[in-house]
Formats: structure tokens, C-alpha cells, sequence
């Protein structure tokens, strides 16, 4: 179990433009994605970059990034940079579709959770056929 939580955990980096008039972006970035849930930890690089350190079950590279732009952070976009995020974002949305999550959705490990529980073998299940169940 602790081998697949491991794989779930990803670190990214991320590049700003020294185009903006923060000096330090990546300063305030991290000071900003600290307090989101699902992200574990924030270290800056320099002013420009940083690396972010998130379970990708809760929250992905695509929404981190979009959390970003929504407060005004400019991205790198490099041809580059554009590729590499491109890739890491097929591959997040296609890992998270194949554990069962869907695209936005913001409670997807509870769901995750509820779903093994559901199917598991438990002292917790009514025996009765369905129309039993509704009919009282």
C-alpha cells in the first residue's frame, strides 16, 4: 500500500516569466500553493522557479497551474516549458481517470475510498434484496 501512495505523490517544477513586475514570483507562489489542499510541500529554486511537491489524487499539475493564473502568476511559456507541462498534464488526467477520477472532480479520493469499501467484504452490509430495503 505504501508503494502506490508513494507513486501517487508527484514533484513538479514550475517556471515563471521574469517578466512580471514580482521580482520574486516564486517566492509568492509558494506562499500562496502552501495552503492548498493536497499540496506537500513548496521549495523555491531562485526567483523564477520552484518546485511543488503534491498527491495527485486530491489535486493535479493542470489545477495548480490554473490556481496560478487565476491570481495572476505568469507562467513560462517556452516551447519548452509548454511540451513538458502538455505531458506531464496527458498523463496526470490519465492517471487519475484510470484510479476513477474524473476530470474536476475535487473529492475523487473519497470516492476512491468509498468505492473499495462498498465492494469489500464487511459485517456492515444489509443481506435483504433491494425491494425489501425500500419497502419499510
Amino acid at each position: 500500500m505504501d508503494n502506490q501512495g508513494d507513486s501517487l505523490q508527484r514533484q513538479r517544477e514550475i517556471a515563471f516569466c521574469s517578466l512580471h513586475p514580482d521580482d520574486n514570483q516564486a517566492r509568492s507562489a509558494a506562499d500562496f500553493l502552501i495552503a492548498i489542499d493536497g499540496v506537500q510541500r513548496v521549495d523555491v529554486i531562485d526567483a523564477a522557479n520552484l518546485v511543488v511537491c503534491y498527491q495527485l489524487l486530491v489535486i493535479c499539475l493542470a489545477d495548480i497551474e490554473g490556481l496560478l493564473q487565476q491570481r495572476g502568476f505568469h507562467l513560462d511559456n517556452r516551447l519548452m516549458y509548454k511540451i513538458r507541462r502538455a505531458l506531464f498534464h496527458y498523463t496526470e488526467e490519465t492517471q487519475r481517470a484510470n484510479l476513477g477520477c474524473a476530470q474536476g472532480d475535487a473529492n475523487c479520493t473519497q470516492k476512491v475510498f468509498a468505492n473499495r469499501y462498498r465492494k469489500r467484504e464487511h459485517g456492515c452490509q444489509d443481506d435483504r434484496p433491494e425491494h425489501w430495503r425500500r419497502y419499510l
